[in-house]
């Protein structure tokens, strides 16, 4: 009896509510397995739904041992002959499985994988698909995917098989049926997307994309399923940060500035400079967003050296124009100092008052600071986590400015931003992030971008050295000392143990071996380093390399006045090498200092490099910066020699994502992105910015999401915050 229009609307609304059941409700999914999921974060119904394939194996075109030519990949339907389990050294096992069909033999070596001598046994039936090599006389596969197949294989022909992530506990071929199970469960689920954004893009529907993507009968099926939920994905995200941008001002009146008052006009005559093309646009797009009656959610992107406080300075100005005051707030107290020891006298030439609070200000200053801010007398205050102290109170605070962003906590920026009643919020980042990755993180912020140095900069070059020509960049560090110059010598990974390298020869080595460990964004990131180990390493470089100058240190155990200390006796020139083990506080600008050594390089992403090295060649001086890297890891060593072809920080970065998942190289406090299990930020670009446009759209439309071709989507996008608040922990 065919089913009528309500009882399949039953069935839509069944399968869409099945989506957030416990996974327990899927056939097949026992408690012990559900614990085991649980492992891949896999609670609910949906979540195994999301657990995608991590690649294909297209058999569709399977060749016989003798027509695979030699480094072609292919795939074979072979008969399990013989199974060896080997141990050519401790700790490493190694399976040889011979293969057989009608044509010939061939021989399969898995690294690591010794399960593999229980489950093959000879006379099975397999598909093995991989690159043939030819060594010792026979072609060969190392650590090829294998899939054992029916006992005829009749159904072999033309199959593609989807390799989802799994656990020892649950094996591959047994989330093949979980999923297929929670597909059934979910036939026919609501689509949230509304039916014109499906016409626009072409878009196939929820239900046909989870079948394509889990199991396709065509690779060009996975392809269209993965546009449409990649763009579900992007479009969810952006309207939940989006919406949650604009939380901030509900309720409360937001400040039109006024952007062309006297001190404004007054700073532009000041700056002993012409600013270039880009800092002028993003000046004008800064105070065109202050100068409107909602509030202002701006971050300002500039490479290392590219002139953003200037440009903020203008909106410092601005909040003076209007009448009210403006928060700065820096990561570190050196940061804070300088930027109110560069941008204090321009202000104080157009008539704008400034002053700069930090946890070392004394008590009877702090006390003056604190009168002179809730009087107004103050316009503009500078400052670290001081400023979030309870007692700093401003007269009207307008406009809150935050430099380097990222390093502070989601709590801290709404903290500084509740010192104004619905002040505006400008955001200084010099992580050189592509667009793309900017919009899917910060899909709630209007951008700008400084690329271009605001004057003709020393050349600087940038070298990769093995751990055995460290000689060189130690002649380069003794020949500027010796020209009157200063160094840096950052040794992030004194004291603490490497990770083993990956055996060389293995599949897998791409894979393990560990990129960026670590990480510059604030002390914690450094607490592993041996603080002693670091002391022996300046020791070390005073007694035996840098004999005839002064040897520095800071790190993250000495207190805040020591660091503070060490780094004015730098700048002073008092200090001719300065060995750090954190970086935080080496963002002082040195114009003397032209040489950088960074020890165990690889470690690092190449966006915080491209950080590092800008501290170098930043006067009038040539710079030079010697990376030295103890990994012979040809992976490794291949995302380093970037650093010698470019300076375009966000030019690395979009190679660093290229490489990487975006998570890898901003850490879990950008929580954002964590939610993109199918998008790739450098290649679904255009996606991003679709998605983005549609989202602001949808918003300017129905703020509430209450019409109802809405509704779905808005639904959807509460379960998907819901789901990020759990990832962080809210």
């Amino acid at each position: 009896m065919e089913k009528t229009d309500s009882q399949r609307n039953l069935d839509r609304v069944k399968a869409t509510l099945a989506l957030d059941a416990p996974v327990t409700k899927v056939r097949m999914v026992s408690p012990k397995r559900a614990q085991a999921l649980g492992k891949l974060q896999i609670s609910t119904v949906r979540d195994l739904l999301c657990n995608y394939p991590r690649r294909y194996v297209d058999m569709s075109k399977v060749k016989t041992i003798a027509e695979a030519g030699i480094g072609e990949s292919c795939t074979m339907r072979v008969s399990v002959h013989e199974v060896k389990l080997k141990k050519p050294r401790p700790r490493l096992a190694l399976t040889e499985v011979t293969v057989v069909d009608q044509t010939g033999a061939l021989i399969i070596t898995a690294f690591r994988q010794p399960w593999l001598a229980d489950q093959l046994k000879a006379g099975m039936l397999v598909a093995v698909s991989g690159t043939v090599e030819f060594n010792y006389g026979f072609k060969r596969m190392t650590n090829p995917y294998i899939e054992v197949l029916e006992s005829s294989g009749a159904d072999f022909h033309g199959m593609i098989i989807p390799v989802h992530p799994s656990t020892g506990a649950i094996k591959a071929g047994m989330m093949r049926r979980l999923v297929q199970n929670a597909l059934d469960e979910t036939f026919g689920v609501l689509d949230p997307l509304p039916v014109l954004l499906r016409v626009k893009y072409r878009l196939m529907s929820r239900s046909s994309a989870l079948s394509c993507i889990h199991f396709p009968h065509a690779m060009e099926e996975v392809a269209q399923a993965r546009r449409r939920l990649a763009y579900e994905e992007v479009l969810l995200l952006e309207l939940m940060l989006i919406r949650d941008g604009r939380k901030r001002a509900d309720g409360l009146t937001p400040v039109s500035h006024v952007i062309d008052g006297a001190h404004v006009q007054a700073l532009e005559r000041a700056v002993p400079f012409e600013l270039t093309g880009e800092q002028r646009q993003a000046r004008d797009q800064i105070l065109q967003k202050m100068a409107q009656p909602a509030a202002a959610n701006h971050m300002l992107l500039g490479d290392v050296g590219t002139g953003k406080t200037i440009v903020a300075a203008f909106a410092l100005a601005a909040a003076a124009d209007t009448g009210t005051q403006a928060l700065f707030m820096a990561p570190t107290e050196i940061l804070a100092r300088q930027h109110a020891a560069g941008l204090g006298p321009l202000l104080e030439e157009a008539g704008v008052t400034s002053a700069v609070l930090t946890g070392s200000t004394s008590s009877d200053e702090r006390a003056s600071l604190l009168e002179q801010l809730a009087s107004g007398e103050i316009n503009v205050l500078f400052g670290t986590h001081a400023l979030l102290e309870d007692d700093v109170v401003c007269a009207d605070c307008s406009l809150v400015v935050i430099d380097e962003q990222q390093r502070f906590g989601v709590d801290q920026r709404a903290a500084l931003l509740a010192k104004g009643a619905c002040p505006d919020a400008l955001f200084l980042t010099a992580t050189p992030i592509p667009r793309s990755l900017a919009l899917a993180l910060f899909g709630n912020l209007t951008l700008s971008y400084i690329k271009e140095r605001p004057r003709s900069k020393a050349p600087r070059a940038t070298f990769v050295h093995m751990l055995s020509d460290r000689g060189i960049a130690y002649d380069a560090a003794l020949a500027a000392c010796a020209r009157g110059e200063q160094v840096y010598v950052v040794c992030p990974l004194v004291g603490q143990k490497r990770p083993e390298e990956p055996a060389t020869g293995s599949a897998q080595e791409e894979d393990t071996y560990e990129f960026a460990a670590i990480a510059i964004e604030d002390e914690a990131d450094m607490a592993g380093t041996n603080a002693r180990a670091a002391e022996d390493e300046a020791e070390f470089l005073q007694a035996k390399v840098f004999v005839d100058y002064k040897v520095g240190l800071v790190h993250g155990k000495l207190s805040s006045a020591k660091k503070q200390e060490v780094m004015e006796q730098f700048r002073a020139g008092k200090i001719d090498v300065l060995v750090a083990t954190t970086v935080i506080e080496v963002g002082v600008d040195v114009p003397n200092a032209t040489v950088m050594i960074v020890e165990d390089a690889d470690r690092f992403g190449l966006s915080q490099l491209h950080q590092l090295r800008g501290r170098v060649g930043r006067g009038d001086l040539p710079g030079e910066v010697h990376l030295v890297s103890g990994t012979k890891n040809p992976v490794a060593l291949e995302r380093l020699s970037a650093m010698e072809r470019t300076e375009d920080g966000f030019e690395l970065a979009s190679y660093d994502l290229s490489l990487r998942r975006e998570g890898d190289i901003l850490g879990n406090r950008q929580s954002g992105a964590s939610l993109l299990k199918l998008v790739n930020v450098v290649r679904d670009g255009a996606l991003i910015e679709a998605a983005h446009a549609d989202a602001f759209a949808i918003l300017e439309e129905d703020p509430d999401l209450e019409s109802d071709q809405y509704k779905a989507l808005a639904r959807e996008a509460r379960v998907v915050f819901r789901a990020a608040q759990e990832v962080v922990g809210g």
